[in-house]
């Protein structure tokens, strides 16, 4: 999992991510930003609220089972798609090694504007880049082999989360997250800065997965997860 903010795993995916640690899937996150621009406290100081929101994250990640939990220092609110960025994914995909990236989606969603963060489209830039061609091609960010001895890696398969439902069913990836809602929904709540103040939490998860599921066609009662299958082999 790669996105900008924490919180943001957890609204997008942590139902799938509870399901596959349930299948015995070993899972990574890895955070962009500390979260220091999450506060509407203008007196707030961005390091204490980034010690709020990594811990905040690392309990999230802990009730849905995932315990490596990392976290970049790019500037909360000024994310950009640049080469250092680049190079720091890249080098977090050749520690980890991974099967498949979820991260957030490159395209602006103009129906959900909360989706389309300029951090989060920054941030899905620059994990294609890094999965094709950068994190792959040993002559990428050469000191990456040369001076950390970090072997090129070419992860085979991107999802996309935070997308509409009308994707075409050949890239559409469904997941049913119904036995794992309590645990996203147990996530959620440890943003605390970020959730305490919404009035139901848990209806407005729900009602958001029964939508995915419903529009998916699955049975009447079940809750899902949606995102974009990108082969990247």
């Amino acid at each position: 999992m790669i996105c900008a903010h924490p919180d943001d795993v957890d609204f997008g995916a942590s139902g799938t991510v509870a399901s596959l640690v349930g299948a015995g899937v070993s899972v990574s996150y890895c955070m962009v930003t500390q979260g220091q621009a999450g506060s509407s406290d203008p007196t707030a100081r961005p390091a204490d609220i980034a010690e709020v929101r990594m811990a905040e994250q690392q309990a999230a990640a802990a009730a849905v089972g995932v315990s490596d939990v990392r976290f970049l220092d790019h500037p909360d609110g000024a994310v950009v798609a640049s080469i250092e960025l680049r190079r720091d994914l890249s080098r977090v995909i050749r520690e980890v090694r991974p099967r498949l990236v979820i991260t957030q989606p490159t395209e602006r969603n103009l129906e959900r504007i909360y989706a389309s963060h300029p951090d989060h489209l920054a941030t899905a830039e620059a994990v294609m880049s890094a999965v094709y061609p950068d994190a792959r091609n040993a002559h990428a960010h050469r000191e990456l082999l040369d001076g950390e001895g970090l072997e090129p890696w070419a992860v085979p398969e991107v999802w996309m989360m935070g997308l509409g439902a009308d994707l075409p069913p050949s890239v559409a990836v469904v997941i049913d997250i119904t036995d794992a809602i309590d645990r996203k929904i147990a996530a959620l709540r440890s943003h605390r800065s970020q959730t305490a103040s919404m009035e139901d939490l848990d209806g407005m998860i729900r009602g958001w997965a029964a939508m995915t599921a419903a529009g998916a066609g699955l049975p009447e009662g079940r809750l899902a997860e949606l995102f974009r299958r990108i082969d990247t082999r």
